[in-house]
């Protein structure tokens, strides 16, 4: 037989393109006398996606002797990593994708295990020793059909991140509270009708997932969790949220879509609240005082709802950048709207909108705002002293040590400034500070501050918009954290090729700037969830360069002078967000666009030649 012959035989086996459950002697060959000496040697062992239907036996003895004697010898002639007192014990396990439906009781003799991932399985239920593993650290235990947890699985007093997601639970028992060194927990897509009071208890939690369950109400002290800092309980039947929200500090994310939420919380207190997304609730009406409750918001979802009005209070929310009003019970808007300088994306349709022009709402955000703006009268212009308080200038114009940081940020906006009115001590003292969040718009920069460099190892968010900057540095590339860049409303034709490193970069804003095309260095930014390219003159979508963005979700390429859609672009279905109005092409027409994301995709596949 040939070489090549072999080669093919033997391919075919690793395909193996019929699954059938193994028996249990080929379960026990899976874990072979090379991958025990790995073991032995790096405390690590990697079983996912064997086929597994039980847990190899092999597992609980090989740290024995392989000495047919039965016991350990001292032999010299064996090398340092395979003698026995060498030997690392299992600290790593991973057996997740097989289909076990059941873990050995013998998995209590690990005690060492600090990384134990059983996801994508078969589980029903959890052995007692499991109470054991007092190391452990992270669990993932999703994507199985458990539908209750033994006592002795809160003994795991070790555990920081903590994944139960995608199984049956029915109810979680208030022992929870024992795990007090949680600070990741994801109880999402279970059955679970309510939750323990003792949740209140994990202090340390900065992440829980609790969506996709069958919640009426949350325990009042889920307001202890005081560190937490993204709390998503989206898909639930929740009426109403504890009144004390504002008194978990640090939360910066909370997700609330698709409940039967009708009144917003209070948020008093929470300084670091940027996103708030109460889509598909039956919220009726926005109080002012949520609006100055909240005045570092980034992102507002009151997506389908029951909202008639809009308070004038709305102009305290300066920073909001992306405001979601859609398929709601608007007849106006407040005039007040237009006094949000950073606003790029508003969404209204689904509304009748009466006072306005239909020409002017299909002209998309900044026409909308400009509208609003050239109509104020006196008494809503006297707002604008209010709203912009912590934007004009001061006695003192740039912000001391302190206060940057208390925020974390440098906010220069609105304050006037041009390249030669900011001393370098600003940058300094923003180093000092540990800012993350750097804010220049509104100003009348000619080009990107030098002393920005010094703040290169930090920044995360940087917002330069609304300045006179013609050229981007190609030093750009030096901010290696940086996952927001709003260079929106400025003078710029093109972007460097070394924007293309910023591998963290979730988002960018060019609109309204002299763009005839989108830049090729953002076909290199892997990680983008959100372009916005409105408002400029971009002539024809690179559908090829797009493509690669394979998590991009918004792409906004309204009122440049698209002459053509190509049918291709229907092939990205990660896209939630698709805005091409306002541009020179006739198909699809404005009755496809008016239908939404979905449908454009849609209509944009039908036309793919074959």
């Amino acid at each position: 037989m040939t070489d090549s012959s072999s080669w093919i035989k033997s391919r075919r086996k690793l395909l193996n393109p019929v699954f059938h459950l193994q028996t249990k002697q080929e379960d026990d060959n899976q874990l072979t006398k090379g991958m025990i000496k790995v073991v032995r040697r790096t405390g690590q062992l990697n079983l996912s996606g064997r086929g597994l239907g039980t847990v190899p036996m092999s597992i609980f003895t090989m740290y024995e002797s392989d000495d047919k004697n039965g016991f350990m010898e001292y032999d010299l002639s064996k090398s340092p990593d395979d003698a026995w007192w060498s030997y690392k014990p299992l600290n790593y396990l991973d057996l997740s994708s097989n289909v076990l439906d059941k873990l050995p009781e013998n998995i209590k003799i690990f005690e060492d295990l600090t990384v134990l991932n059983l996801q994508d399985n078969n589980l029903s239920d959890l052995p007692v020793g499991i109470g054991n593993l007092r190391k452990l650290s992270k669990l993932n235990l999703s994507r199985n059909k458990i539908s209750k947890l033994p006592d002795e699985f809160y003994a795991l007093v070790e555990l920081q991140i903590l994944n139960l997601s995608h199984n049956e639970l029915l109810d979680v028992s208030e022992k929870i509270g024992d795990l007090v060194m949680l600070q990741q927990l994801d109880l999402s897509n279970n059955n679970l009708t309510n939750l323990p009071p003792g949740l209140g208890y994990l202090v340390r939690l900065t992440d829980v997932n609790l969506s996709h369950n069958q919640l009426t109400e949350l325990p009042p002290d889920i307001v202890n969790l005081r560190v937490v800092t993204k709390l998503d309980i989206t898909h639930n039947n929740l009426k109403n949220l504890p009144s004390r929200m504002g008194e978990m500090r640090k939360l910066q994310t909370l997700h609330a879509q698709h409940n039967d939420i009708e009144n917003l919380p209070t948020f008093e207190g929470c300084e670091y609240i940027q996103e708030l997304h109460f889509g598909n609730n039956y919220i009726k009406v926005i109080p002012p005082e949520f609006c100055e409750d909240v005045v570092n918001l980034k992102i507002l979802d009151l997506r389908d709802n029951k909202i008639t009005e809009l308070p004038k209070e709305i102009a305290m929310l300066q920073h909001v950048i992306r405001l979601d009003l859609g398929n709601n019970e608007l007849t106006s808007l407040p005039n007040t709207l237009g006094l949000l300088p950073h606003l790029q994306n508003l969404q209204i349709e689904g509304n009748i909108i009466k006072h306005i022009r239909q020409d002017i709402i299909k002209g998309g955000t900044s026409r909308i705002l400009k509208y609003l703006r050239d109509k104020l009268n006196e008494e809503e212009l006297a707002l604008t002293t209010i709203a912009t308080k912590s934007f004009t200038a001061e006695v003192n114009l740039f912000p001391n040590k302190y206060t940057m940081k208390n925020s974390r940020s440098l906010n220069l906006a609105m304050k006037d400034l041009t390249n030669t009115s900011i001393p370098d001590t600003v940058f300094d003292d923003a180093v000092a500070a540990e800012v993350v969040v750097v804010d220049l718009c509104k100003n009348k920069l000619a080009f990107v501050p030098e002393g920005l460099q010094k703040l290169k190892d930090n920044i995360m968010e940087l917002n330069i918009s609304m300045n006179q900057i013609k050229t981007l540095p190609g030093n750009i590339c030096n901010f290696k954290k940086l996952q927001y860049l709003d260079l929106g409303k400025n003078a710029l034709d093109n972007l460097p090729d070394t924007l293309g490193s910023l591998s963290l970069l979730r988002e960018i804003v060019i609109s309204n700037n002299r763009f005839s095309r989108l830049p090729s260095s953002i076909f290199e930014l892997v990680h983008l969830e959100i372009l916005l390219a409105s408002d400029n003159q971009i002539s024809e979508i690179d559908v090829k360069g797009l493509q690669n963005l394979k998590r991009l979700a918004t792409l906004d390429l309204s009122n440049n002078s698209i002459y053509f859609v190509p049918p291709e672009l229907g092939n990205m279905k990660q896209l939630r967000h698709l805005e091409l109005k306002g541009n020179r092409f006739r198909q699809p027409r404005y009755a496809i666009l008016d239908q939404g994301t979905d449908v454009i995709l849609s209509y944009l596949r039908d036309r793919i030649p074959q």
